[in-house]
């Protein structure tokens, strides 16, 4: 049986971290982006879109029920460029903070990735798929381009056995 000094000084060896797990947990980058204040025309036009269609759906239906529905659907389609979201680059993981939930996946998760002027695509597939919209995580640039290129290219290393 163990004395209580014993199962003191097992629970204090236990509850240290190690240096792997500080190290591995290290961030390397973070972000926030907000497009509708990156591009206020842009938002001024769809705020007015929304408006007209939240309209036509009263005027159509002549329910505020059905308003609300629509105005709820639409909010949460297009939340994303209304709202501010957060990135965060750690050593082990690409993390993603939008106003309701937060994603957290692994680097090893992603074994390809598709560069474009506002943001880079990571996939977990290796050829391009049709399923890459729905299974992949876009990274949005806020004039950091090359900080999270360079990162991205060294965290996603195609093998050379899938190439071909």
């Amino acid at each position: 049986m163990m004395s209580n000094e014993d199962n003191t000084k097992l629970n204090a060896v236990s509850e240290q971290p190690t240096t792997t797990d500080q190290q591995s947990d290290r961030e390397l980058l973070s972000w926030a982006t907000h497009p509708a204040k990156a591009r206020p025309q842009v938002a001024a036009v769809v705020g007015v879109f929304l408006v007209v269609l939240t309209w036509l759906v009263y005027y159509s239906t002549g329910s505020w029920f059905f308003v609300a529905v629509a105005a709820l659907v639409l909010w949460g389609s297009l939340s994303q460029f209304f709202v501010p979201t957060k990135f965060t680059f750690t050593e082990r993981k690409v993390k993603v903070r939008y106003i309701v939930n937060k994603i957290e996946k692994e680097w090893s998760q992603y074994r390809s990735f598709y560069i474009d002027k506002n943001g880079v695509l990571l996939s977990p597939f290796v050829r391009p798929s049709r399923l890459e919209n729905f299974r992949g995580l876009y990274v949005r640039f806020a004039n950091n381009r090359d900080e999270v290129v360079a990162i991205v290219k060294d965290k996603i290393i195609v093998p050379e056995d899938d190439l071909e």
